[in-house]
């Protein structure tokens, strides 16, 4: 088998491997042509290897083509026929929660606490507000008419606000031309609060809860990604059903009781959004049973699984797009432009074939719900065998993002290997002259112009053959026997020095466990050299 075939059958088996990862995303439609369904694309060729195979689309998992697709086309169109469609769509209707489509002018306004636990040592007023600005700037149609900073002891409260800060909050907001809303940048507010505020303002009244939801609602492509927006949207729907029948039982003031049911409103409405919580979880528990099954098949490839993880707009998928060539990736200046898992093949330095998964970035304040909600998605990175920490190192609040990346992390209850072993990676460092980091073992790159990536691709593979147990070793072969071609295919073959005077050739090899396993048993007589 020659160099070319090499990389061919690493791209086939790599494709296999990442289409497992990522099978259980959602199925293609059947009217589209295969050639327009989107794939894995092939990872930029290491040198001597070979013209690449073509491959088609980007990187989000709705289809996988090339050869040897079949099978995983035909597993993708049962994908998710085991959760009743019908049931599904009811649950992803149209939501009483979403804004709509319309424009919105708003006031972004943000409570100052100014000192006690509420108060956070790592950031500034003008810096939480530009991140709530951003926010709104994410979003078509929305404009941010006001930046208001108002001073605050307790944001808890319910007015927020002192008398009379909030009395010259309202006056500002009244005389805003136009103005449709005010963003509160507080995590999430009551329903009474809510309703108290857009009476005393005239307009709707958000929180980051309700602006985040809405741009995860935006950004949504996959039924996963919908169905654990649709999840994160019960707490509220609970929230506003309290609200609701306070309003309802002051108007009738009469029997709280529906006709014959002996059930109230309240316990009713109850009941409905406890069955839809039930049915939201078991379709995405039959998801993540399909993922776990799929997860077993990719393992027994033996392919590393790299995930990339960061504070959201850190440069993550730019980052992936530097490490594995991939052309079709078009990175996104805005917050959370990824919400579902993406998975790309690229190579490291010893032409070992990786996958890189970029996942759903991280925001500071996320109300847990939330979190919670994409907890499905998120358990990905429990099963990598690496994890790389992007840092925009450029950003003023870096230290803070940090923070919140790596406290989400911990509350995945993830391995300690994979806490021990992750790579952080300080990015966009081409905006600051000479930069050097501060931190051990850090990593200083820029995604962007290619600086420092042969550095970071060294110690991503150092880690992962640490991570996998995989060995480099060199193995004497017959060259009329079978041991080339089975190396070429069960593993990542390195060098081939032919020795013409005897039939054979040492051969340099990176082998995983089982595979070396199956290797001796196969070959009993082949000389192994370990380093």
């Amino acid at each position: 088998m020659g160099p070319g075939r090499l990389s061919q059958s690493l791209l086939l088996r790599c494709r296999r491997a990442a289409a497992a990862l990522g099978m259980a995303r959602c199925r293609p439609s059947s009217a589209r042509p295969l050639s327009a369904a989107v794939g894995l694309r092939a990872p930029q060729r290491p040198p001597g290897r070979g013209q690449p195979p073509r491959a088609a689309g980007g990187g989000r998992w709705k289809g996988v083509t090339g050869a040897g697709g079949g099978a995983e086309e035909e597993e993708e169109e049962e994908d998710e026929e085991d959760i009743e469609e019908e049931e599904v769509e009811e649950l992803l209707g149209p939501s009483p929660l979403a804004v709509g489509p319309a424009a919105q002018r708003l006031a972004v306004v943000h409570p100052a606490v100014k000192w006690g636990p509420k108060k956070s040592p790592l950031t500034t007023a003008e810096l939480q507000i530009a991140e709530a600005v951003a926010l709104v700037d994410t979003l078509p149609n929305w404009t941010v008419l006001d930046k208001i900073i108002i001073p605050t002891k307790n944001p808890d409260k319910k007015f927020v606000f002192g008398k009379g800060n909030f009395q010259a909050l309202t006056e500002k907001i009244k005389k805003l031309p136009h103005v449709t809303a005010v963003f509160l940048n507080v995590e999430r507010i009551s329903s009474l609060t809510k309703k108290e505020l857009e009476d005393a303002w005239g307009v709707k009244v958000f929180d980051r809860y309700t602006v985040v939801l809405h741009i995860f609602r935006c950004n949504a492509r996959t039924k996963e990604a919908k169905l654990q927006i649709a999840l994160a949207e019960i707490p509220l729907l609970r929230s506003n059903l309290k609200n609701e029948v306070s309003r309802l039982d002051q108007q009738r003031g009469g029997s709280r009781y529906i006709m014959g049911s002996g059930e109230t409103f309240m316990e009713t409405q109850n009941r409905v959004l406890k069955e839809k919580e039930l049915k939201i979880r078991n379709a995405l528990e039959k998801l993540r049973r399909k993922r776990s099954l799929l997860r077993t098949q990719r393992r027994k490839r033996e392919f590393p699984i790299i995930s990339v993880m960061g504070y959201t707009n850190c440069g993550k998928t730019t980052l992936i797009k530097a490490l594995t060539g991939e052309a079709g990736l078009q990175p996104r200046d805005q917050l959370f432009a990824t919400l579902d898992i993406t998975a790309h093949a690229g190579y490291l330095p010893s032409h070992m074939a990786v996958i890189y998964v970029d996942t759903i970035g991280f925001l500071t304040d996320l109300p847990h719900n939330l979190v919670e909600s994409f907890s499905a998605t998120l358990e990905e990175v429990v099963y990598s065998d690496l994890i790389v920490h992007v840092r925009d190192i450029t950003h003023p609040e870096t230290i803070l993002q940090k923070a919140t990346v790596l406290s989400v992390l911990k509350n995945l209850n993830l391995p300690s290997r994979l806490l021990d072993s992750m790579v952080e990676v300080h990015n966009k460092v081409d905006l600051i002259e000479r930069y050097k980091p501060t931190e051990e073992n850090a990593l200083a790159i820029s995604a962007l112009h290619g600086h420092g990536l042969e550095e970071l691709k060294e110690e991503i593979e150092k880690k992962i053959l640490i991570a996998t147990g995989k060995k480099i070793l060199t193995v004497n072969v017959n060259l009329e026997g079978p041991q080339l071609s089975w190396l070429y295919k069960e593993a990542t073959v390195q060098e081939v020095e032919v020795m013409p005077e005897d039939g054979t050739a040492r051969v340099k090899v990176i082998i995983g466990n089982s595979a070396f396993g199956r290797y001796k048993s196969l070959f009993p007589n082949s000389k192994i050299f370990m380093p």
